[in-house]
């Protein structure tokens, strides 16, 4: 792909050859956030727009603010991977990419600047407008692959977005005592955790059985939406969390 026009118009073009045709959707419903997992910011561009990487995004912003397209919206880009929200398996169908430069969990978890994160805002702002991608579909790619994928990460300031108007989120209730769920129990409370986590979106079988599975879907909640402790355990201020966002949903509100 080359010589197309950047779809948010504070966008640099660094075309990737690394892309397709959208399957069974004709517009994007799901934007979907990702830190790229290496050193430099540069060293991840290039790889995007590398053809042996097999991997893209529509979208980089680098650490300092400045916004790269490197697939038109209109394409299917490379970034989601074997995954699943609400049913759907070929995410990268439904969503623009947006790949934001961190290191990640292999560098530190170093915070993301704010210059990063004004311009992210701005650039999902923009996406969501046109579009009309619903707040709830703004996620993480740790929410649509769970115990696969990581990122962005528990530092990843979602609250910030929110408040920039950006995404779907509740403060989370403070960790506190009370019951909890673990790996091992059985039973209608954990039916119930698991419908409550399906309705939401994520991909998970509803057994009644806390199965490794189960807690790699908690946990990715967790690193979403209660990230100051993300163990895959869902004590109550988890399950309240998830309570509350739900009842914020427009099917529920």
């Amino acid at each position: 792909m080359t010589g197309f026009s950047a779809d948010f118009s504070g966008a640099e073009i660094c075309a990737s050859p690394n892309f397709g045709e959208r399957v069974g959707v004709s517009f994007p419903d799901i934007l979907l956030l990702h830190y790229t997992g290496m050193p430099s910011a540069d060293g991840a561009q290039a790889w995007l727009c590398n053809p042996e990487s097999q991997v893209s995004s529509h979208y980089l912003v680098h650490e300092d603010g400045r916004i790269v397209q490197m697939v038109a919206e209109s394409h299917r880009a490379w970034h989601a991977g074997k995954s699943n929200w609400g049913g759907e398996s070929d995410i990268n169908s439904r969503s623009i990419g947006i790949e934001i430069a961190n290191p990640g969990h292999p560098g530190g978890l170093p915070p993301y600047p704010e210059a990063q994160i004004s311009a992210l805002i701005e650039l999902c702002r923009d996406c969501v407008e046109r579009h009309g991608i619903p707040a709830e579909r703004v996620l993480a790619h740790s929410d649509v692959a769970p115990v696969r994928k990581v990122d962005p990460g528990e530092n990843f300031p979602w609250g910030t977005l929110y408040r920039g108007g950006v995404g779907h989120w509740v403060d989370p209730t403070p960790i506190g005592g009370g019951r909890y769920f673990q790996r091992g129990d059985e039973g209608q409370p954990v039916e119930a955790l698991q419908s409550m986590l399906s309705i939401y979106g994520y991909g998970i079988e509803i057994s009644g059985h806390y199965c490794e599975k189960t807690e790699g879907v908690v946990a990715a909640f967790q690193r979403h939406f209660r990230p100051a402790r993300v163990d895959g355990v869902a004590d109550s201020s988890t399950i309240e969390t998830l309570h509350r966002l739900l009842s914020k949903l427009p099917r529920f509100s």
